[in-house]
């Protein structure tokens, strides 16, 4: 899939709107779907973007952070509706990920998921670094 170089701002956020932000990011966009014990209760698809390509408009007295196992991934979840919708990744602790399914789908042109498994985390962590630089 070509990358654009054009970058624009999505709005994104909870369910109850308490937690609102924006994202800047390509209209194509390649987004990671794990099947570690966390992403597949929650049906998370990850968008991962630079924090300089994130911006927080509301909610961050609503956040709240759930840690597990080695204590790296900070979950953020809203302590009102409890929908995870971005948090920063054990893989990616300078960035954030972004759930894509809350974000509006509608102003992107091209959609690429590809599987990654979080089950086995360890063994292909350095995938991963290979997914996101393409």
């Amino acid at each position: 899939m070509p990358k654009s170089r054009r970058k624009s701002w999505h709005k994104g956020g909870c369910h109850c709107g308490a937690v609102a932000y924006e994202v800047r990011t390509a209209p194509e966009v390649e987004l990671i779907d794990c099947n570690c014990s966390m992403c597949a209760k929650t049906g998370y698809l990850h968008l991962i973007v630079a924090k300089k390509d994130f911006k927080l408009l509301r909610g961050d007295k609503v956040l709240t952070t759930y840690t597990f196992n080695t204590g790296a991934a900070q979950h953020l979840f809203c302590s009102v509706c409890g929908i995870k919708s971005f948090y920063v990744p054990r893989s990616h602790p300078n960035d954030y990920s972004v759930n894509f399914r809350c974000l509006d789908a509608n102003e992107f042109t091209s959609i690429m998921t590809t599987e990654f498994d979080g089950k086995h985390w360890e063994m292909h962590a350095g995938e991963l670094a290979r997914l996101e630089s393409n």
